[in-house]
């Protein structure tokens, strides 16, 4: 087998078991990964010794990508209102267009049976995305471009309200969850300082 069918049939398994682990978690099998990627539960095992390896194998992609956006956000030219504005819109358009990749690690991140090592992959990425958006937060206090409330509350409010989405919107209506998915504007209003 070619080296590059190999790696077609591996990102089909992939991106297959994401979809069931954001669905079921660890409770998924390898039979269900396998039918979900169409091919047999055989094919699968010789791509991946166990769920487990598939588990892993998405967490570690998964922290290959997290700190980009929040690199990015910071060479942004701008100030930090507009670099804020800019983090949560990507954030927000992100989760739209990919729930289930957000599902999925809300499933490592809450199911105790994922290994404390994988979990700390997951919530060191996060943090960054956080970290990013705190800072901006207080920059953004100090040019009057955000309210002035508690940057980690504001932080822990923002955040809250566009996750929440993720995990609400499957139960909702799937196929509605791109109509009824609030605009980025909307999270930036809670910013925003009042008008005296």
């Amino acid at each position: 087998m070619s080296r590059e069918l190999r790696g077609e049939k591996i990102e089909q398994i992939l991106d297959a078991a994401r979809t069931v682990f954001a669905r079921k978690g660890t409770a998924a099998t390898m039979a269900e990964v396998a039918a979900a990627a169409g091919i047999s539960q055989g094919l699968a095992y010789r791509y991946f010794p166990s769920k487990e390896a598939i588990l892993t194998s998405l967490v570690k992609r998964s922290a290959g990508s997290g700190g980009g956006p929040a690199e990015r956000i910071k060479k942004i030219p701008g100030s930090a209102g507009k670099r804020l504005e800019a983090l949560i819109s990507y954030i927000v358009a992100d989760r739209r267009e990919r729930p289930e990749f957000y599902q999925f690690l809300y499933q490592v991140l809450t199911d105790d049976a994922v290994q404390g090592d994988l979990r700390q992959v997951v919530r060191r990425n996060g943090r960054e995305i956080q970290d990013v958006m705190r800072t901006l937060i207080v920059e953004g206090q100090a040019t009057g471009e955000v309210v002035k409330d508690d940057p980690d509350q504001l932080m822990a409010a923002l955040m809250s309200s566009i996750d929440g989405l993720v995990r609400w919107m499957p139960l909702f209506n799937p196929e509605l969850a791109e109509e009824h998915y609030p605009d980025a504007r909307i999270f930036l209003r809670m910013l925003k300082p009042e008008l005296g």
